[in-house]
């Protein structure tokens, strides 16, 4: 029988190591972790050793010992949206040139599943955190505080000096939007906001009654709808609505793309014309906006930079720089027109 440990059976340790090797578990330590500190014969008989039994050091006992793992925690609101996967994206790309990981969660928007993933965020002692919170409140972001886990929010401005942040300037993307529709002669403005307890709607409301003082309008002119969701169903569920009104609006702003495709989806299918009879404007400008059956107009946003950015902030506070200072970085959001919200005269 061979004296070799069977590592299919059986996890290969550092003493097996040590002991193949002929050395101390931590000489077998130091060679892993601090070869200058040994001689090169030591560590090449060393590294033999470990080729030949297979050993792979355990990232999860070495992270315990020290108090930190290579994983950064991302909670974002709804990842059906690919707004939020390009802010993934952009958040894996810039972890990873710093040798970290992303660890993605998705509270859909619900302040019980958020508690959890920020809990599950300490218990996997994360170096840090982007968060997207459901509301305006940072009570459950205590956890991370507790433990001493820096933060940066993503997709939302810092209130003081809690932390960093990365947003857009909402308040301007909603005056885009619905300085637009009021460019084309709109009169009668449907604003789907999605739940006005996050602050992004309620920027982009802002924002749209902003672009009715601009152009002389009364805010009248612009009726706030609120949906449950930011997702399709609740677009669909809100162009049923939009239809049973009399009179209807002539153009309609979303607060997001997906609610935009569900309101065109179920207007389409009701044989009302796009934009003829309601002009239509997203927000975001996700991929789906210019290939939908009527190209949408929408406000974009940089997902990816977001990410990247706040990635690099939160890595710059976990190094630990004495001065560091928080930053709150605001991107410019820009209209991109399309035929959705271009009436054919």
């Amino acid at each position: 029988m061979s004296d070799r440990p069977d590592s299919r059976s059986r996890g290969v340790s550092i003493k097996d190591v040590a002991r193949a090797a002929d050395v101390s578990v931590a000489t077998v330590s130091n060679a892993l972790n601090h070869p200058e500190l040994l001689s090169a014969d030591t560590h090449a008989r060393v590294m033999r050793a470990v080729e030949k039994l297979g050993y792979v050091r355990s990232e999860s006992a070495r992270q315990l010992r020290a108090g930190q793992s290579r994983m950064l925690g991302l909670l974002v609101l709804d990842m059906r949206n690919p707004f939020f996967v390009g802010m993934a994206h952009g958040a894996e790309q810039a972890a990873r040139a710093d040798g970290l990981g992303v660890m993605l969660c998705d509270s859909s928007q619900e302040l019980a599943a958020e508690e959890f993933y920020l809990g599950l965020f300490a218990e996997q002692r994360v170096r840090g955190a982007l968060v997207t919170p459901t509301d305006s409140s940072t009570t459950s972001l205590s956890v991370l505080r507790r433990h001493g886990i820096p933060y940066v929010f993503l997709d939302r401005v810092a209130s003081g000096d809690e932390a960093c942040s990365v947003s857009v300037d909402d308040v301007t993307g909603g005056r885009l939007a619905v300085g637009h529709l009021l460019e084309q002669g709109h009169r009668d403005i449907a604003y789907l906001s999605g739940p006005m307890s996050l602050p992004q709607c309620r920027d982009r409301r802002t924002g749209a009654l902003q672009a009715c003082d601009e152009a002389g309008v009364d805010h009248d002119a612009v009726t706030v709808v609120e949906t449950e969701c930011l997702d399709v169903d609740a677009g669909r569920d809100a162009g049923s609505r939009l239809l049973g009104r009399s009179p209807r609006p002539t153009g309609v702003f979303c607060a997001n793309d997906l609610i935009a495709l569900g309101v065109l989806q179920t207007l389409v299918a009701a044989g009302v014309a796009v934009p003829d009879d309601i002009a239509l404007v997203g927000y975001d400008d996700i991929d789906f906006a210019a290939a939908a059956a009527v190209p949408l107009t929408s406000v974009r946003q940089p997902a990816a930079q977001m990410g990247a950015t706040a990635t690099e902030l939160l890595v710059r506070e976990i190094a630990g720089d004495e001065q560091h200072v928080h930053e709150n970085v605001e991107f410019a959001p820009e209209l991109v027109v399309r035929r959705s919200s271009i009436t054919r005269h």
